[in-house]
């Protein structure tokens, strides 16, 4: 790894655990303003008081919001978008650039990719040059992969889930996200499989805090490098708190049960 993404590395992961929890708040274009995204400052400022290793939002969301925060967590610019009306809501295009997201203070940018879907091949074209420019800007490259189209019957398939993260690893990403296989086992064989970090999406709204936080203790039993968590958070009545619960799993090792005891 270059020199540049060495140091801004350091920036989206934890220094003493070498792990992170990222909150994504890039929603608002595929959903609108989703519950708990209507004032998004008030999340942003709950994620950073409740420890987030780093944000993923959309440039225009850096420029109204993010850059008025009194301390924040690192940034990570995401350059892929659809929206849940379009006819093909699985292809993701480009909003804007490496270039762009570093001239805004990027620590780092996210690429979409759903191996499987009609535009697989424009998403990875994307990806590659996207890489690509990363590399010589210094810029790590976090790419979400999933296995999404018209022929994936199971997105949670554990030889599905392998496959598409060691795709995002060989198109040049610097760290990998994608769903969460279940059980700490299968995961093992995903993470056995990518050469560089895995990430663990949070995926849909659980349906208590205690399954979500028994995913990410099974995922970092499994070797993952940490989580992505996005409407777990900002869907929570205590945003703030169901990050440092996160945190206390992810980098301090405690049970879900443990961390369920965190009151403040």
């Amino acid at each position: 790894m270059n020199v540049g993404k060495s140091i801004r590395m350091k920036r989206i992961f934890d220094q003493r655990t070498k792990k992170t929890v990222m909150i994504p708040m890039d929603h608002g274009i595929t959903l609108g303003p989703a519950k708990g995204l209507e004032n998004v400052r008030e999340v942003m400022r709950c994620a950073i008081e409740g420890g987030a290793n780093a944000l993923i939002m959309h440039k225009g969301i850096v420029k109204d919001c993010y850059v008025n925060c009194a301390r924040a967590s690192g940034l990570i610019i995401h350059l892929s978008a659809s929206t849940s009306l379009s006819v093909d809501p699985d292809y993701k295009i480009l909003l804007t650039t490496p270039d762009e997201a570093l001239s805004l203070g990027a620590d780092a940018i996210s690429v979409h990719v759903n191996v499987g879907s009609e535009k697989e091949h424009q998403m990875l074209l994307d990806a590659g040059m996207v890489s690509r420019r990363c590399e010589y800007l210094g810029l790590p490259m976090l790419a979400m992969m999933y296995p999404r189209g018209k022929n994936i019957h199971n997105q949670y398939d554990p030889d599905l889930i392998a496959h598409v993260c060691r795709v995002g690893a060989e198109m040049g990403a610097d760290v990998v996200k994608t769903n969460y296989t279940g059980d700490p086992d299968t995961f093992k064989r995903v993470v056995r499989g990518c050469p560089v970090p895995v990430l663990v999406a949070g995926g849909l709204r659980t349906s208590t805090d205690t399954e979500l936080l028994e995913n990410i203790s099974g995922a970092m039993e499994a070797g993952a490098a940490g989580v992505a968590v996005g409407r777990n958070v900002f869907m929570h009545e205590a945003p703030a708190l169901m990050v440092r619960r996160i945190c206390a799993v992810v980098h301090d090792g405690l049970s879900p049960e443990e961390a369920m005891d965190i009151r403040v």
